[in-house]
């Protein structure tokens, strides 16, 4: 045990500090004990205000390794309970939704209702609201889909109509906490990378997990490539749209399965052509519309976009390997 952490009461930070606040150039990662105890400290609310932010900003210029974020995901994960999803011939999926629309339909609420048509157990965990964006709740809520308020209830809603959103308030408090200090500090810091990659069944899950920034890509593969802990029920990686795992409608994008030390292509990137049918989408990006149009595609009034087709196909084949 380190110092700090015998310690009681706060958890002194000044010696992590030291090493990861010298600067992009300067800075040196944290051993993999060392970021479990001081990220596992930032949970539990025993890092004083100041320090909480300069180890928030202090990472946020460095970027985190693989190895440091595969130990902050084992304490992230120790925070919170696990869900437990009847056994069926499906794996679980768990969909992450933190950014919202902000210029296209968000299609996170389509590929998740699809999922759960096809029998596969589906969790979409996120933000409710968003500020100048449209989130995967507020379209639930015009579809009918109230936001699990427990875990009992995520885990009765996934097990009777194999769906369910679960606000991070719900699923991970104390997640949720450090994940609300960008309204304060203005910037995103660890716990948003996190919260993607969560793992949040007992009985491990499909993750779809995304990247905007291609340096990201390389990151995440790294990580679930080379931590057998934190890649325990394998991840499907692509490039998102807008920072949402869902399929971009406008081209096909390269989709891996990671998964057992390995990173698997099931899916080429294909480049987007100038002759392709366009997909036909909601007029406007708002959650009455995009809500609307999502019924119609359920309907059969409206064709599924070819590459969300794709996308489900992929999932549905991945979780229902032996």
């Amino acid at each position: 045990m380190t110092e700090s952490a015998a310690s009681p009461g706060t958890f002194a930070c000044a010696r992590f500090i030291k090493e990861i606040g010298r600067g992009p150039n300067g800075a040196r990662a944290l051993s993999p004990e060392d970021t479990h105890a001081l990220y596992g400290a930032m949970l539990d609310g025993r890092v004083s205000d100041i320090e909480l932010g300069a180890v928030l900003l202090a990472y946020r210029l460095k970027g985190e390794t693989a190895a440091e974020l595969a130990a902050m995901l084992e304490a992230a994960q120790a925070s919170f309970a696990l869900l437990r999803v009847p056994g069926g011939e499906s794996r679980p999926v768990s969909i992450p939704s933190y950014n919202g629309a902000r210029k296209q339909p968000n299609l996170v609420p389509l590929l998740a209702l699809l999922l759960a048509r096809e029998g596969v157990p589906t969790l979409v965990h996120g933000v409710s609201t968003d500020a100048g964006r449209v989130t995967s709740a507020e379209i639930f809520e015009r579809l009918g889909i109230a936001a699990a308020n427990s875990h009992p209830e995520i885990e009765a809603q996934l097990a009777n109509r194999a769906l369910a959103f679960a606000p991070i308030e719900v699923l991970a408090p104390k997640l949720a906490r450090l994940l609300a200090l960008r309204r304060i500090m203005g910037v995103r810091n660890s716990t948003h990378t996190l919260v993607k990659i969560l793992q949040p069944f007992a009985s491990p899950g499909l993750r779809l997990v995304n990247y905007t920034h291609p340096e990201y890509r390389e990151s995440l593969a790294e990580l679930f490539v080379a931590h057998p802990a934190a890649a325990v029920g394998g991840a499907l990686l692509a490039r998102g749209t807008e920072g949402e795992a869902v399929a971009d409608t406008r081209r096909q994008v390269q989709i891996d399965w990671l998964h057992d030390g390995v990173a698997e292509t099931l899916v080429a990137a294909e480049r987007s052509s100038s002759e392709a049918q366009p997909a036909a989408l909601p007029e406007s990006r708002d959650a009455d519309t995009t809500a609307a149009w999502t019924q119609a595609v359920l309907d059969g009034r409206q064709p599924v976009p070819p590459t969300l087709a794709r996308q489900v196909e992929t999932i549905v084949r991945v979780v229902r390997q032996v």
